[in-house]
């Protein structure tokens, strides 16, 4: 289903009546839209700031508006994606642009605030804990998991690399010998690397989830290669400790999984762990209320939409302008 964007509907308009599109495109943005009677007319490529928007439970989030410039979106979670959202949005990821931005917005409106989602890093933790200095952060729980799922995954594609490099080097030696090349042939028909690649999704999701197909890749999989076996157990042990419903569980399962991680020696996991311990409180406070960033990347999602269905943003100030409309 194909979603009708403004330029469509100026263009229909345009033919119905008979003028060229990109002459109402012109009156409709400097004379019809408002946009040059913008409030914030004079700064929106560098910043847009909406106290009034502002609420107990905020996200934090970056997004690639264009051109893969990113900009950080402060939003609101109880405006649901609709008006009322937006609360601050600011050009590039520095703390102390965030900083500047967010401190134009009163204090006391600002420690109205409770909780705040956000990813792992360190400059939207720290933006965050000045800008709000009376909520707790929240580490959102899929950024978290996905730490843990890339570690296993490097694993895989670790094995992955040995086999097509294995395979290089038989066939180099098959053809010194004058010979044809017969690859190894699993009971699947799938050959080792191709056996590792398709795997990808499967050692994502649980056992209980896999299809009979992948459940027979899988076992082939976990049986040739045991340390790969080993990662999976040791991620699916991770996983489960979202599980959990108090904070005092769920940091000795932390803890113990940390100190696991030390003697099951697969060093993809080293990083992780480290991750893991810096972030240990906010990664608890998710314990809490159980909150996640769903909502940030839900509105990340609508602004992609947003610049796909104008085929790219050849405007970023009147683009702006228009996200305001949208959600602010």
């Amino acid at each position: 289903m194909q979603v009708e964007t403004r330029e469509d509907t100026i263009s229909n308009i345009a033919s119905y009546y008979g003028i060229k599109p990109d002459l109402l495109r012109r009156h409709y943005k400097k004379k019809v839209s408002g946009f040059k009677e913008w409030d914030q007319y004079i700064h929106p490529e560098q910043y847009l700031i909406y106290p009034e928007n502002i609420g107990s439970y905020l996200s934090i989030d970056e997004v690639s508006l264009s051109k893969g410039e990113l900009y950080t979106f402060v939003t609101n979670k109880n405006g649901n994606g609709k008006k009322k959202t937006l609360v601050a949005c600011i050009k590039g990821t520095k703390s102390q642009d965030i900083i500047d931005v967010i401190s134009k917005i009163p204090l006391e409106k600002r420690k109205l605030v409770k909780e705040i989602t956000l990813d792992m890093a360190n400059n939207m933790q720290l933006a965050s804990r000045i800008c709000f200095p009376e909520a707790s952060l929240v580490t959102d729980r899929f950024h978290v998991v996905k730490l843990v799922m890339d570690a296993l995954q490097h694993v895989r594609i670790k094995y992955r690399w040995n086999e097509i490099e294995a395979e290089n080097q038989a066939i180099q030696i098959a053809k010194e010998q004058g010979q044809k090349y017969i690859p190894i042939i699993l009971e699947n028909e799938d050959t080792p690397k191709q056996l590792l690649a398709r795997s990808r999704y499967i050692i994502a999701k649980k056992e209980n989830q896999w299809t009979e197909n992948q459940k027979h890749r899988a076992l082939l999989l976990l049986k040739r290669y045991p340390l790969l076996h080993k990662a999976h157990k040791h991620t699916l042990e991770f996983r489960n400790i979202y599980e959990q419903t108090t904070k005092q569980l769920a940091r000795r399962m932390i803890l113990e999984w940390i100190e696991k991680t030390k003697k099951i020696e697969i060093k993809e996991f080293n990083t992780a762990a480290n991750s893991l311990n810096y972030h240990m409180e906010t990664i608890l406070n998710f314990f809490t209320n159980r909150s996640i960033n769903a909502s940030a990347e839900s509105f990340n999602a609508k602004i992609k939409l947003f610049r796909a269905n104008l085929r790219g943003v050849a405007d970023t100030k009147f683009s702006l302008f228009r996200l305001e409309k949208l959600f602010s």
